[in-house]
C-alpha cells in the first residue's frame, strides 16, 4: 500500500491521538511542567505499603509474596500483584500508551480507549472524538485520579476497548475482534480492579443480548454463535494471560474478608452478615441516593463534594450566610458546654448533604450529554438501544444500594460475587459509559439521516423539556424538590436543638441552611440549563441546514469539553499536586521512629496510635506494623481487630500509655501475643513518642498448657479468657499435629527476618509447643534443621510448631509452589495473544493489498 494511501486512510485517527495527547497535556500542564506528583491519602498510603517490597526487590532481584508492613503480615497478592509473566503485559501496555506515564497517561488512555470503541461501531473519526471526550471527562473518572485509585483508573481505561473487541466480533470482523478482546481483557485484568470488571460484565451481557435479539430477528443465529465463540475465546485468552494473578486472588479471597467468616456473628451484626462475603453495612455504606442521581445532569444537586459549607463561594454570596454563621456559632457554644444529648454532633455543616458518609465529588456525565441521551431514546432503533438502557438502569439499581433494601439484599444473597465488593455507588461507572454511548448512537443516526430532525422534530422539544425543563424547575423552585436540603443527621441535630433553643431559632437555622444550599444547587441548575440550550441551538442550526454534520460534532465537542472540564477542575486541579519531597514528608522519619529503629532486634512490631490505626499505612513505611489499611485484609485478622484489638487499644488510653502498670499483661493479652514491642503515641508537644512495651511476648514462646477447643467461636473465646503467655488455644483439627506442651522455659530467638523468610534459634531441654508471633497462612512452609515440618495454627491466627528437645534452627519460608504452575498457563496465553494480534494485523495488511491490486 502506498504511503499516500496509508496517510489518507489513517490520518484522522492519527490526528485524534495527537489531539488526545494535547488535551491531556493542557489539563495537567502545570503539574507536568513543574514536575509535581499527586498527593492525597491513597497516593501516600501506597508508600507505606510498598517500601518493604520495593527494597527487597532492589536488594535481591526477587519478588516477595509476603509483607510485614501491615496487619502483622499478609500476602502481597492484592497489594502488588506482579509476576514475571505480567512484565510482558506491562510492556504491551506501555507501548499502547505511547510511553506516557502518570496523569498524562490516565486522561490519554481514557480518551483513546473510548475512541477505539466508537470506531468499532464504525463511527466517523470526528464523532468518535466527541464520544472519547465526553466519556473521559465524566467527573468520576477524574475524581478517582485525584483520590489515587490508580488500579481503578487503569481498569476503566481498558474497558471500552475490551467492549470494542466484542462489537467487532458481532460486526463480522472475527480475527480483529478476537485479538482486540484478548488484548484488552489482558490489560484490564492486569490492572487488577475486579470490581470494575465485574460491573462491566453486566454491560457486556446486555450488549450480547441485544445482538442476540437482532440475530433472531434477522435469522442470522449461526453468525451470532460464531461471533460469540470468538469473543469468548478471546476473553479466555486475556483471562489466562493473567492466570497467576487470578488464581492467587481467588485463593487469597478464601482467607480474606471476601471469604466466609467461621465466627458466629455478634448480636449487633447478625442481620448484617452475608455468610460468604462482606458485611451488608460495609457493602452498602457508600450507596448513591436515588435523588442524588440527578447529579448526572446537575452536579451540585446534593452540594458537591464534602467540605465546609461556609467555604463554598456560592454559599458566601447568599444573603442568609450571616444568619447561618450566627446560628452555627450558638450551636458551637452549646457543644463546647457538652450539652446532654448533643455529644454525637459536630458544629460544622458540610456542603454535601447526600446519603453517603462523604464524597470527593458527584458523578456528572454532562448536562448536554444527558440531553443527547434522551434524544437518542427516540431516534435510535433496534435492540442496542434497549440493551444500553437496561445496562443504565442496572447501574442505577446497583448504585442505590441500601436506598432500595429489598432488591439490594436479594442481590447480596443471590447474585454471584455481588457481596464481594463494597462502595456500590461506584456501579454508576456503567451508566457513565452507556449514557454517552447511547447518546453518540443517536447522534450518529442524526448525522447519517439529517431528515429525522426535520421529520420528527417533536422529539428534540420533548428531550429539551425532560432535561432543560428539569434544570429550570430546580433553578426556580429547589425547595419544591429538595425541601431545606437537610440530611438525616442534621434533621436529628435540629430536633435535639429544639429542646434547648426556642422555635424561632430553629426555624431561622433551618431556613438559613436551606437558603445557602439552594444557592449552590440553583447555580449549577442554571449552568446545566445553559449548556443544554447551547447544544439545542447547535442541533437546530444543523436541522435548518446552516451547518454540516462535522461542524455540528466539532461544536458539540467543544461545548461538552468546556462543561465537563469546568466540573472536573473542582475536584482535580493544581491543588491536588505537590512536590515529591513534600509527598515523602508524610512518611518522614520522626524522633519516635528513630528511637524504635535504634532497636536492632528483628522481631518487634509497632502499634501506631497517631493515625487511624486500621485505616492508615504510615507506620508500615518504617516498621513491622500491627495496623494498616487494605480493603481485603485477612478475615481472621479482621475478626481479631473487631473482638480483641479495639477493646485492648481502649485499655492503652485508659492506662494513659503507662506500660509499667502491672495490669498490662492481662489487659493487652492479644496485642502482647502479636509482639507489640512499641506504641507510637501523640505527645503534648505535638510530636510523636515511642512507648516501649516490656510485656510483649517476643518472636515466639514455649507454652506450658494447650487448651483444645472445637470451632472458631471457642478459639476466640479462649483468646479472651486465657493467659496466652502460658496457654495455647488450639482448634481440634490441629491438636494431633501440635502434640503436647512439656516445657515453658525454652528460648526462641529470631536471628533473621526477611519478608518471605524468617529464621529462629530454639533451645529447650524437653521440647514442646512453640507459638510464633507470625500470621498463619496456608502457603507458609517450615523446616527444623533443614527437614520439613508441618505448621499448625494456634491462638486463632498464629503459627505453631511442635519442637523436639535440644538446640534447633527453624526456618519459615513463603515461596508458593503454585506460582510455577500458574506462570506456565499465563505465558502460554500471552504467546497466543501476541500470535493472534500479529495474525490479525498481517491479514488486515494482506486484504488491503489485494483490494489495491
Amino acid at each position: 500500500m502506498k504511503m499516500n494511501a496509508l496517510l489518507k486512510k489513517y490520518w484522522p485517527d492519527a490526528a485524534a491521538v495527537v489531539l488526545f495527547l494535547l488535551i491531556s497535556l493542557a489539563y495537567f500542564i502545570t503539574p507536568i511542567s513543574q514536575n509535581l506528583v499527586l498527593g492525597g491519602h491513597d497516593n501516600t498510603g501506597g508508600l507505606g505499603l510498598s517500601r518493604e517490597q520495593t527494597e527487597y526487590m532492589a536488594q535481591t532481584g526477587e519478588r516477595t509474596r509476603w509483607t510485614n508492613s501491615l496487619f502483622c503480615g499478609m500476602p502481597t497478592y492484592q497489594i502488588a500483584p506482579s509476576y514475571d509473566s505480567t512484565e510482558t503485559i506491562s510492556l504491551l501496555t506501555r507501548i499502547y500508551s505511547l510511553g506516557t506515564v502518570g496523569v498524562l497517561a490516565y486522561a490519554f488512555l481514557y480518551m483513546l480507549g473510548f475512541y477505539i470503541l466508537m470506531r468499532a461501531f464504525n463511527f466517523k473519526a470526528w464523532l468518535s472524538v466527541l464520544g472519547a471526550i465526553v466519556w473521559a471527562f465524566s467527573s468520576y473518572l477524574f475524581i478517582i485520579i485525584a483520590a489515587g485509585h490508580i488500579w481503578k483508573v487503569m481498569t476503566l481505561a481498558f474497558i471500552p476497548p475490551t467492549i470494542a473487541g466484542l462489537v467487532l466480533c458481532y460486526r463480522g470482523k472475527l480475527l480483529w475482534g478476537g485479538a482486540v478482546t484478548a488484548l484488552f481483557t489482558a490489560f484490564q485484568i492486569y490492572s487488577n480492579h475486579l470490581q470494575m470488571t465485574y460491573y462491566f460484565l453486566f454491560v457486556m451481557l446486555c450488549i450480547v443480548i441485544g445482538y442476540l435479539v437482532e440475530a433472531i430477528r434477522t435469522k442470522t443465529l449461526t453468525r451470532f454463535w460464531k461471533s460469540s465463540l470468538v469473543a469468548l475465546i478471546g476473553g479466555l485468552i486475556g483471562l489466562m494471560a493473567n492466570f497467576s494473578n487470578l488464581y492467587h486472588t481467588y485463593q487469597y479471597s478464601q482467607e480474606s474478608m471476601r471469604g466466609k467468616s467461621e465466627l458466629t456473628p455478634l448480636p449487633a451484626d447478625k442481620n448484617k452478615s452475608t455468610g460468604n462475603g462482606l458485611n451488608r453495612d460495609y457493602i452498602t455504606q457508600w450507596s448513591y441516593g436515588i435523588g442524588e442521581t440527578w447529579t448526572l445532569m446537575v452536579p451540585n444537586v446534593k452540594g458537591g463534594g464534602s467540605g465546609s459549607l461556609l467555604d463554598n463561594p456560592k454559599a458566601q454570596q447568599n444573603e442568609q450566610i450571616g444568619t447561618l454563621q450566627e446560628c452555627m456559632a450558638q450551636t458551637y457554644q452549646l457543644l463546647q458546654q457538652n450539652a446532654s444529648g448533643m455529644e454525637q454532633f459536630t458544629p460544622g455543616l458540610n456542603q454535601y448533604w447526600g446519603n453517603q458518609p462523604g464524597t470527593v465529588g458527584p458523578v456528572y456525565v454532562g448536562a448536554l450529554v444527558c440531553f443527547l441521551f434522551i434524544l437518542a431514546l427516540f431516534y435510535v432503533k433496534g435492540p442496542m438501544k434497549w440493551a444500553l438502557l437496561a445496562a443504565t438502569l442496572i447501574s442505577f439499581f446497583f448504585a442505590w444500594g441500601k436506598n432500595i433494601p429489598g432488591l439490594t439484599n436479594f442481590l447480596i444473597d443471590h447474585l454471584p460475587m455481588y457481596n464481594k465488593f463494597r462502595s456500590v455507588s461506584s456501579a454508576l461507572v456503567m451508566a457513565e459509559l452507556t449514557i454517552p454511548l447511547l447518546a453518540l448512537l443517536g447522534l450518529a443516526r442524526i448525522c447519517r439521516e439529517p431528515e429525522v430532525l426535520r421529520k420528527d422534530n417533536k422529539y428534540i422539544y420533548i428531550s429539551l423539556a425532560l432535561t432543560g425543563g428539569v434544570c429550570l424547575l430546580f433553578a426556580l423552585a429547589p425547595g419544591l424538590f429538595f425541601g431545606n436540603c437537610l440530611n438525616y443527621n442534621e434533621q436529628e441535630m435540629l430536633t435535639k436543638l429544639g429542646g434547648i433553643f426556642p422555635p424561632d431559632f430553629i426555624n431561622r437555622y433551618e431556613e438559613a441552611i436551606g437558603s445557602v444550599r439552594h444557592a449552590i444547587l440553583t447555580a449549577d441548575a442554571w449552568r446545566s440549563l445553559a449548556f443544554i440550550l447551547v447544544g439545542f441551538a447547535i442541533l437546530w442550526l444543523y436541522r435548518i441546514d446552516k451547518i454540516k454534520a462535522p461542524a455540528m460534532c466539532i461544536m458539540l465537542t467543544v461545548v461538552c469539553l468546556i462543561d465537563l472540564w469546568g466540573v472536573d477542575r473542582r475536584y482535580l486541579n493544581n491543588d491536588n499536586f505537590t512536590t515529591a519531597q513534600q509527598n515523602m514528608a508524610i512518611v518522614e522519619k520522626t524522633p519516635a521512629d528513630e528511637q524504635i529503629l535504634a532497636d536492632k532486634a528483628p522481631d518487634y512490631r509497632v502499634l501506631d496510635l497517631t493515625h487511624d490505626t486500621f485505616n492508615d499505612n504510615t507506620a508500615g513505611y518504617w516498621h513491622k506494623n500491627i495496623g494498616g489499611y487494605h480493603a481485603a485484609k485477612l478475615r481472621r485478622f479482621q475478626d481479631i481487630v473487631d473482638r480483641c484489638l479495639q477493646p485492648e487499644i481502649k485499655h492503652i488510653f485508659e492506662i494513659q500509655g503507662n506500660f509499667a502498670d502491672p495490669r498490662c499483661d492481662s489487659l493487652l493479652n492479644v496485642l502482647n501475643m502479636l509482639n507489640m514491642k512499641y506504641v507510637i503515641a501523640p505527645a503534648q508537644n505535638g510530636q510523636n513518642m515511642a512507648l516501649p512495651n516490656p510485656h510483649a511476648y517476643g518472636a515466639g514462646w514455649f507454652v506450658s498448657q494447650i487448651k483444645q477447643v472445637k470451632g472458631a467461636d471457642a478459639e476466640m473465646q479462649g483468646l479472651q479468657q486465657n493467659d496466652l503467655r502460658h496457654t495455647a488455644i488450639v482448634e481440634s483439627r490441629y491438636a494431633s499435629l501440635l502434640g503436647t506442651a512439656t516445657d515453658s522455659t525454652g528460648t526462641v530467638t529470631m536471628t533473621k527476618s526477611l519478608p518471605n523468610e524468617v529464621h529462629y534459634d530454639i533451645n529447650s531441654s524437653k521440647g514442646g509447643l512453640v507459638v510464633f508471633s507470625e500470621i498463619f497462612y496456608p502457603e507458609w512452609t517450615a523446616t527444623i534443621d533443614g527437614k520439613p515440618a508441618e505448621i499448625g495454627c494456634a491462638n486463632y491466627l498464629l503459627r505453631a510448631l511442635q519442637m523436639p528437645a535440644g538446640k534447633h534452627t527453624v526456618v519459615f519460608s513463603f515461596k508458593p509452589k503454585s506460582i510455577t504452575m500458574s506462570e506456565a498457563v499465563s505465558y502460554t496465553a500471552i504467546a497466543l495473544l501476541i500470535i493472534g494480534f500479529l495474525a490479525a494485523l498481517a491479514l488486515s495488511l494482506s486484504q488491503t493489498r489485494k483490494r489495491k491490486a
